[in-house]
């Protein structure tokens, strides 16, 4: 877990970059066919925002349940950092775990950046989950979904998160295997996939 740490390394593993931009691995700085700055090869600080400077995402955050609570509050400061870089955020319900934590990560950023998908309705919910999805202005729900089990509810929620974004960031165990298909179907869709692995 410790590609959480609001290091260089983990937010180039969080933020990476669209296929048409290229990184110089020399200086760290970014090179894009537009017009944007260059930086100043001079200037090690210009450089190093400069390898921050990134196109605004629609970026999902999914995961485990079982996630400890120094762990959640990364993902929450993680969730938080990428709305406030001007990010969207794509996550399902959850009372606990990585799905909570990047709800209350993004509400604190920006309540408008954030998008929940739930696998069935809200109703079917426990009441901590409804609960914490009061006040979220974007949430979609699957009645449709009411009569499957949860588990393939949440295989074809997860399957739609992945659709809409451009980049999935999922927390998961080697044996979750749920979220290794999530995976699976991410990299299909040719997504670009940043897995945090628990163990």
């Amino acid at each position: 877990m410790n590609e959480l740490l609001l290091s260089k390394q983990a937010r180039q593993g969080v933020l990476n970059m669209s296929a048409d931009e290229k990184t110089t691995k020399a200086t760290g700085a970014a090179v894009t066919d537009g017009n944007a700055d260059e930086a100043d090869p001079n200037d090690e600080l210009a450089a190093e925002f400069s390898a921050f400077r990134q196109p605004i995402k629609d970026i999902a955050i999914i995961g485990s349940r079982n996630v400890p609570l120094p762990h959640q509050d990364l993902i929450e400061a993680l969730a938080f950092m990428l709305v406030k870089d001007g990010n969207n955020i794509i996550t399902s319900g959850g009372s606990s775990g990585t799905n909570a934590a990047t709800i209350r990560g993004a509400m604190r950023a920006d309540p408008s950046k954030l998008k929940v998908i739930l696998p069935q309705s809200i109703e079917q919910q426990p009441s901590d989950v409804q609960d914490q999805l009061i006040g979220i202005p974007n949430i979609i729900e699957h009645q449709d979904w009411a009569k499957m089990t949860l588990s393939d509810a949440s295989r074809l929620c997860n399957r739609e998160i992945i659709d809409q974004c451009q980049q999935l960031v999922i927390t998961l165990f080697h044996d979750s295997h749920t979220l290794q298909k999530a995976i699976e179907y991410a990299g299909e869709q040719h997504k670009i996939v940043t897995p945090l692995f628990l163990d």
